[in-house]
């Protein structure tokens, strides 16, 4: 099998980003990141004290969204939702970047609104750049501002324009010279790809196929056994 000595576990941040979930459905990815020891479960920010309550004492980090999935809302409602997410316990916040503010050339603005909730939150931001809709140049300037900011990780995508592509942790790698994390996420559905982004760069892996890319991984090595 490729890549037989990543620890896949450790990279992949359990997702359940469905408005419909319900209350056992957000226990069942906690257990289960809990089970496999993954590195963080995502939710939104509803669900964040179910979560944290779940998760006190654990090694799974607490992740949510934050201007999701379009990142157009205004910087005081980003803020307002990362404090109340923080307030709450979430740990880590991905937050989605104003992209029209990035093709409009407004750097200076997508600069402060990132840093502002860096500084205030204290959390870990992970800068969501939507890379699908962006141009390599704009990949380019968003990675650096973000990274500028204070944000901890760049994050390729939502999953709602398309996901991640090995050439684009190479990017963001490559831009911010391993200054910060990169999470790969979107369409991630098989332990190769998964693998294969993390052999590029990614430091984190955004998926709710999480158990099933484990099992993948489990089927392969008794094969190769």
């Amino acid at each position: 099998m490729a890549h037989p000595d990543i620890d896949l576990a450790s990279f992949i941040d359990h997702t359940l980003l469905n408005p419909l979930a319900l209350p056992e459905a957000i226990e069942q990815v906690c257990d289960e990141a809990i089970r496999y020891r993954f590195a963080a479960v995502c939710v939104y920010p509803i669900h964040v004290r179910q979560v944290v309550a779940r998760l006190y004492q654990q090694q799974p980090q607490v992740c949510t969204v934050i201007g999701f999935p379009s990142g157009a809302t205004t910087t005081a409602v980003k803020l307002y939702e990362a404090q109340t997410a923080t307030e709450s316990g979430a740990t880590e916040l991905d937050v989605v970047i104003n992209l029209g503010w990035l093709k409009a050339g407004k750097t200076n603005e997508v600069y402060r609104e990132i840093a502002q909730i860096c500084e205030t939150t204290g959390q870990s931001v992970k800068a969501i750049l939507e890379t699908t809709l962006l141009t390599d140049p704009e990949k380019q300037i968003a990675a650096e501002v973000c990274a500028d900011a204070g944000a901890t990780f760049l994050k390729t995508s939502t999953g709602w324009h398309g996901g991640a592509t090995v050439a684009d942790v190479q990017l963001l790698k490559a831009a911010t010279r391993d200054r910060v994390g990169i999470k790969a996420s979107g369409g991630i559905r098989t332990v190769n790809q998964a693998l294969d982004l993390i052999t590029a760069g990614a430091t984190r892996v955004g998926t709710s196929r999480g158990v099933d890319l484990i099992r993948q991984r489990d089927t392969l090595e008794e094969v190769i056994e």
